[in-house]
């Protein structure tokens, strides 16, 4: 996620660099044309003022739609901070309100604590790993036995097998005493509200923005860059000033250009690019809060921006 105000011109050129060479060598080659009397070449500005009003209307709806899956995302990830915190106090909380009863076993009702934060905090790495498609899964080892670590590296969709895991330390839990009543009921309200937040991020990666969008701006946009200096050099050339069709194309289609290429970046939030929802982060602030709700001391350190990125 990007965070500062002001962007390095050079990064910004190399998003939008085939576009701008594209429309420097049509101006350049319209001028030279224009210049030395080949041929005629004016067009009427009226056909640029008409194609970029469609191009404007097509840039629009990306940029919307783009920017709607972007917060939708971030909204999500939101969500799962709070059902993790959610989830941690019940855990903790019901854990100790059985302490007064005889079956209770401190050693075991801590281990039973610790293993079911730990396995959430393994579940939101996961998740974050899954989206990005990375493939580093020994960072889980810190948050798993080596038994289901080894159960887990052998599963399809990792955090969903996690989630099973924690069905089941719950049951158990239910089954020797250190839970009871309707303790389940409430914890179970909460992985269903984290398999859904899965479920919805899983969506947003594997569902992309309609591609009839993203090829005619595309088409529209080069289309758009062609006939620009083609409308203006007519205007120019009566100044007698033609040789300004080369900045002003430049401009113009830089603007339409980076426009366009917002919109692309930010239709897919989970490629762990600047660009981004930053699920590094919101990471490590899961990890550190339901941590300090064990007790833990030895918190990771919190994620700092780098550059003016988030990741």
């Amino acid at each position: 996620m990007i965070l500062k105000r002001n962007f390095n011109p050079i990064k910004v050129f190399g998003y939008v660099h085939r576009e701008i060479i594209f429309s420097l060598l049509v101006s350049m080659l319209v001028w030279i044309i224009f210049e030395f009397k080949i041929s005629a070449i004016a067009l009427p500005f009226s056909i640029s003022a008409i194609l970029g009003s469609a191009l404007a209307i097509f840039i629009a709806f990306r940029n919307n739609s783009s920017y709607g899956r972007w917060w939708e995302a971030r909204t999500l990830w939101g969500g799962i901070v709070n059902s993790s915190r959610i989830l941690a106090r019940l855990i903790i909380t019901f854990t100790d309100s059985h302490s007064h009863q005889a079956n209770y076993e401190k050693e075991r009702s801590e281990s039973f604590k610790k293993e079911m934060v730990e396995c959430c905090i393994a579940w939101a790495h996961a998740l974050r790993l899954h989206l990005r498609k990375q493939d580093n899964w020994e960072e889980l080892q810190t948050y798993l036995s080596s038994d289901e670590f080894d159960t887990l590296t052998n599963s399809q969709n990792k955090p969903n097998f996690l989630q099973l895991m924690m069905g089941r330390k719950i049951y158990q839990a239910m089954s020797n005493g250190t839970l009871g009543g309707f303790d389940s009921f409430q914890m179970e309200g909460q992985l269903l509200a984290l398999a859904n937040y899965q479920g919805s991020c899983e969506r947003i990666k594997n569902t992309p923005l309609l591609r009839q969008y993203d090829f005619f701006t595309r088409l529209f946009l080069y289309a758009f860059m062609l006939l620009l200096p083609f409308s203006l050099i007519g205007d120019f050339g009566r100044m007698e000033i033609g040789y300004l069709v080369i900045p002003v194309t430049l401009i113009i289609s830089f603007v339409f250009a980076i426009l366009a290429k917002v919109g692309e970046v930010n239709e897919d939030p989970f490629e762990n690019r600047i660009t981004d929802v930053p699920l590094t982060a919101l990471c490590i602030t899961i990890e550190r809060d339901l941590r300090e709700m064990l007790g833990d001391k030895d918190l990771p350190a919190p994620a700092k921006p780098f550059e003016g990125y988030l990741y």
